[in-house]
């Protein structure tokens, strides 16, 4: 469908800025890993760390930003702070990606997954 036709309307600079800023933000794989496991249910910090395989202050930084972009929420549970996704569209773009990337693998392709944009 053309751009502009009706049903697909081009986005604002704004939307764009916004969803390249949250792309930008996934373009982490230790923050991808986190949303990833965040969607499977609510995770302390040390949970996350030990799951994801980083350290604990790192991992605390990549929940701080992803809270602070409003994909990730939280919780006082006693002395412990409990994460939980808090947009569950951006964790439909990632499960969607993941599994695309999957079915790649799957298909046992000999060139890698995603070819080099560099010009």
């Amino acid at each position: 469908m053309a751009a502009g036709s009706g049903e697909f309307t081009d986005p604002t600079v704004e939307v764009m800025a916004d969803a390249a800023a949250a792309f930008g933000l996934l373009a982490s794989p230790a923050r991808l890993h986190i949303m990833w496991t965040l969607a499977q249910g609510e995770s302390d910090v040390s949970g996350l760390a030990e799951r994801v395989g980083g350290a604990l202050p790192a991992t605390s930084q990549h929940l701080a930003k992803l809270k602070l972009a409003g994909l990730v929420g939280s919780r006082r549970e006693g002395r412990r702070q409990i994460y939980y996704v808090d947009d569950q569209d951006i964790v439909a773009v990632v499960q969607l990606m993941v599994r695309q990337l999957r079915r790649a693998v799957d298909r046992a392709a000999p060139e890698p997954l995603l070819r080099s944009v560099r010009s």
